[in-house]
């Protein structure tokens, strides 16, 4: 009996060898299609620069690389070294590749139940030009992890990834897959084993406690690592006095003008909406709460993506985009977008233009504002075009492109402390691009036509991806 049990054991496990050889034979196969530019040295010539930190538009650039790096940015000439393949791309705007951050692999696929999209989601970030993401919360910590050493390795392709530990939350929440945490002591428990693990950051969520977080604050800080929140058990400025590094979101799901809220427990949303559309834009006591941030170096995750999907007379996701859905999600998806059409509530979209009002202000008054998507709600937030639409979204806020850019690309470098390597465009860092066929600086919409997108100087056709993940996302 036993050996028989041994032998199953060793089928089952070869079986599962198998498998995994083929997803990553697979994965290697798929990459090398998708590859449209693998030169050691290449020349991007005559391009329209936007380099990441904010200045304007500079025309009529080329952009040297060797290696995977950027070795010179010099006026375009028609004279370039023979070591150099030269691109030609007169009318194209270069910007750095995208440092999206508040992103999932998990997707939503019905009756409230989230899937992980391991297989599509990194190739569809990448095609969206994301290069490096942060997955701002898990509920696979593994997949998660397992993926990014598999990108990291080659093996599959797609923006490398800031790995957040499972999240940490207090009691109160009706998902199976979220711990419930029962201290401060478990709090820390969870951090030093998703420490060991590899996870390079974490995320409180919406019922974490005080104690439990200024013991996550204490030991993220001690491994030199950060903590992120969507929080409203705990006032944004109460988390800010407690060390907390960065909030989700923005300030449309803060509790803190809730009148006589309860320590470290969730008013309800009625509550919090009631609190936040009683405040004007101007109003002192946003002003007053913005300072605070900003003194105690909080950032903030605009994640405008995820609203827009609930306020009517928002445009409907594009047509590519529902192209990559199964035919069940895309259905599910188009019901609930024209449920939402059809209401007679436009609370959403008040919040939507708060929030876009309350960013703006925030980076006046000195913020450090980043920006990502959160592909959850129901299903309108894919990942890879909602990269450009979260982008689109900060430039009808208020902000330059130029300034969106430096929210999508540098912020979140800087904040994840590899601002010396990526986030931006200049010689010695890493050959990260987004290369669009337009000229987005004057028509945002002209973002919705990146071509190529580079990751160390190696070039991948962003149409040939989208293209190839047709029907996949909701499935793998």
């Amino acid at each position: 009996m036993l050996t028989v049990n041994l032998s199953r054991v060793t089928v089952f496990a070869r079986i599962l060898q198998l498998v995994a050889l083929s997803f990553f034979s697979f994965n290697c196969f798929a990459k090398d299609n998708f590859i449209i530019d693998q030169q050691e040295a290449f020349v991007l010539h005559n391009v329209n620069l936007v380099d990441g930190t904010g200045s304007e538009v500079q025309k009529n650039k080329a952009i040297f690389v060797k290696s995977g790096k950027i070795v010179a940015i010099e006026n375009a000439s028609e004279e370039v070294s023979a070591d150099y393949v030269v691109h030609d791309f007169s009318g194209y705007t270069l910007t750095p590749g995208f440092v999206m951050m508040h992103e999932h692999m998990f997707y939503p696929t019905g009756k409230a139940n989230y899937t992980e999209m391991v297989y599509s989601f990194p190739k569809l970030y990448l095609a969206g030009g994301a290069t490096t993401i942060r997955t701002a919360g898990t509920t696979e910590p593994y997949a998660d992890l397992n993926l990014n050493q598999a990108i990291q390795a080659g093996k599959t392709i797609g923006p490398d990834i800031d790995v957040t530990a499972p999240y940490l939350n207090g009691p109160g929440l009706p998902i199976k897959k979220i711990k419930a945490l029962e201290n401060a002591d478990d709090a820390e428990r969870m951090v030093n084993y998703w420490s060991a693990e590899g996870a390079s950051s974490y995320k409180v969520y919406m019922h974490i406690r005080k104690s439990e977080l200024s013991r996550v604050n204490k030991l993220a800080h001690q491994n030199n690592q950060k903590v992120t929140g969507h929080i409203c058990s705990i006032t944004f400025e109460e988390a800010a006095d407690l060390g907390i590094d960065n909030i989700e979101h923005g300030f449309v799901e803060a509790s803190d003008f809730v009148f006589n809220k309860k320590e470290n427990e969730c008013p309800s949303g009625k509550l919090q909406t009631e609190s936040i559309l009683a405040l004007d834009n101007d109003d002192e006591k946003i002003k007053k709460l913005i300072k605070h941030l900003v003194k105690n170096n909080v950032a903030i995750t605009s994640t405008l993506t995820v609203f827009e999907t609930f306020a009517k007379s928002r445009p409907i996701a594009p047509k590519q985009a529902l192209d990559v859905l199964t035919t069940d999600i895309k259905h599910e998806y188009l019901g609930h977008w024209s449920r939402i059409q059809e209401s007679d509530s436009d609370v959403w979209l008040k919040l939507l233009k708060k929030e876009m009002a309350w960013e703006k202000l925030f980076v006046e008054m000195g913020g450090h504002l980043m920006v990502g998507t959160d592909p959850t709600g129901y299903g309108g937030v894919i990942a890879g075009f909602s990269n450009i639409r979260a982008i689109q979204l900060l430039t009808e806020a208020g902000f330059t492109f130029e300034q969106a850019i430096k929210i999508a690309t540098t912020n979140g470098a800087e904040y994840l402390g590899k601002a010396d390597t990526i986030g931006s465009i200049a010689v010695g860092k890493r050959a990260d691009f987004v290369l669009v066929n337009g000229l987005p600086h004057i028509n945002v919409a002209d973002l919705n036509k990146i071509e190529r997108v580079y990751k160390a100087g190696i070039g991948y056709d962003s149409q040939t991806i989208f293209n190839a993940m047709k029907n996949t996302v909701g499935l793998h």
